[in-house]
């Protein structure tokens, strides 16, 4: 199950599926696609994802795995114009990873352990690569290749977590600071967001993903279905757009 809640100009997204560690499914993975979809389109200007009950998310939920997990990924499903902070406390696995990884800022409480075990599984669609442009490469292949769990310090050593907090304080923290950043000009903040996103290099992974993703939605337009139907009827096609 994914939550949202709005707290002034910040949006809060909730995992709160406490009893699987928060483990996401193809319908979690469609509803936070939605949730992002209304968020860049609202009022708010900073978002927030976090985990109910001392947990952020164990990722992909193996026993009924999401098809396509890249689709609830902001920056990757879901393009957004403007801030996001994840606020992690306890385990954050594997595709908890990689949503971390494409937030904005990251807090984290003492007891955030980071854990991408991939390797140890033998199974993967690569998309923690994305951390190799985010944080300093030998780093990033060590949390990788070892598939070892790794602190909230370690974590903030390596540059992936910005604010280490103590236990259960990392939401308020997290709130803190959307708060202030919400406080700051709009349309500079998309600026200095797009920009940076243009800087940053982006895996394999990334650009597969975003690509089926754009043609997947052209794949299910009106128009694409009025184009194979005004064909099949031998008529000019009437587009709307949409």
């Amino acid at each position: 199950m994914v939550r949202y809640t709005v707290d002034g100009p910040v949006g809060i997204v909730t995992f709160d599926r406490p009893d699987a560690r928060n483990a996401l499914t193809q319908d979690d993975v469609e509803a936070l696609r939605e949730i992002l979809q209304a968020f860049e389109r609202s009022e708010e200007r900073v978002l927030i994802i976090s985990g109910e009950g001392g947990c952020f998310t164990a990722g992909a939920d193996l026993r009924n795995p999401p098809k396509n997990f890249a689709r609830g990924v902001p920056g990757i499903g879901v393009q957004l114009t403007k801030p996001v902070i994840a606020a992690v406390s306890g385990w954050c696995i594997g595709g908890g990873m990689v949503l971390v990884t494409m937030c904005d800022l990251c807090v984290a409480d003492e007891s955030a352990r980071f854990w991408f075990p991939e390797a140890r599984l033998g199974r993967g669609g690569g998309m923690i690569t994305a951390l190799t442009a985010r944080i300093p490469y030998k780093l990033a292949m060590e949390i990788m290749l070892l598939g070892e769990a790794i602190d909230a310090s370690q974590a903030k050593s390596a540059g992936l977590v910005n604010r280490v907090t103590a236990p259960g304080a990392h939401l308020d923290e997290a709130l803190a600071l959307a708060r202030k950043i919400a406080s700051n000009a709009p349309l500079v903040l998309r600026m200095l967001k797009r920009f940076a996103l243009a800087t940053v290099n982006r895996s394999p992974p990334e650009v597969m993903a975003m690509t089926r993703d754009v043609i997947e939605e052209i794949a299910g337009s009106d128009d694409c279905a009025e184009g194979i139907r005004s064909f099949k009827e031998k008529r000019g096609p009437q587009f709307t757009g949409k």
